[in-house]
């Protein structure tokens, strides 16, 4: 049998529709620069339009296909995520790659930890709105695909999915993010469950788990500890990179992914094997 082992094949999005929640910044901007940079027409959404148009200004400078638009949406809800849903489907009949990436987190005291800001909404976020979002565009997932271009789910985990330190250099003394390692563990097991379910549909589903990267989530604890710090206790000796979780996404979504799915890929330079007390937090 033969195969087109050429990279610019192996590995092309040219053509593909994209859309990434939460990608007004952040990793899901990182992505979504990505796929536009290599001729996908790409489509984020995000709460905050300032954001949003900003980020697809930058994104359409180096885009090499359809210029990238957005959409305003709050995926905090089953209502929110139809909303998107609907949006979405004025706009397109078909959706090839579907980065489910908005993510929130919350620090707290041990025993005084909120209910609704820290337990109910992050878990609204990072984990009913993967359901809710993926469910509702799964006919256009679907639509066209076949196993060696199969529609692709990225559903963005954390290394916190696996480490359960919660309190840590990217929290406030006497806080730690209790619920963040919860739901993230909860994405991982969602993304096994929607595998099964869609890949008898040619729809592949995989998790990606970042470990330390730039964004408003870890803004705070890089600002009091220093770059240094964090750094030190990386064994790459840096943090997470754009082209680090753009060309992941883009192997997963591309040719050279079709035969991947139900995975959990940590993205840390292997940090996570150091007794480096931070409870990584990935995005927003």
């Amino acid at each position: 049998m033969s195969s087109d082992l050429r990279v610019d094949s192996l590995f092309k999005v040219a053509g593909k529709i994209v859309l990434v929640t939460g990608g007004g910044s952040g990793i899901g901007k990182m992505m979504a620069t990505g796929f536009a940079q290599n001729g996908a027409k790409v489509y984020i959404a995000a709460r905050k339009e300032s954001q949003l148009k900003e980020a697809v200004d930058d994104i359409n400078k180096v885009a090499t296909g359809p210029k990238a638009q957005y959409i305003v949406a709050n995926v905090g809800s089953k209502a929110g995520c139809n909303a998107l849903i609907a949006e979405f489907r004025k706009r397109e009949n078909k959706l090839h790659v579907l980065i489910n990436n908005s993510g929130i987190t919350w620090g707290g005291p041990f025993n005084d930890f909120p209910e609704e800001k820290g337990w109910d909404n992050v878990f609204n976020v990072n984990v009913k709105s993967i359901f809710y979002m993926t469910a509702g565009l799964s006919d256009l997932l679907i639509k066209d695909s076949t196993n060696v271009d199969p529609g692709c789910v990225i559903n963005i985990s954390s290394t916190a999915s696996v480490e359960p330190r919660s309190e840590g250099l990217l929290s406030a003394d006497g806080n730690g993010t209790w619920s963040y390692q919860a739901s993230k563990a909860a994405v991982n097991q969602l993304t096994a469950q929607l595998a099964v379910k869609l890949g008898p549909s040619q729809v592949t589903v995989n998790a990606i788990c970042p470990g330390l990267f730039p964004s408003k989530m870890t803004a705070f604890g890089i600002r009091n500890t220093g770059e240094d710090v964090f750094n030190a206790n990386q064994p790459t000796g840096r943090y997470g990179a754009p082209s680090d979780i753009a060309g992941l996404a883009l192997f997963l979504a591309s040719r050279a992914g079709a035969h991947v799915t139900g995975t959990q890929i940590l993205l840390d330079g292997g940090s996570r094997y150091n007794a480096h007390g931070a409870a990584p937090a990935t995005k927003l």
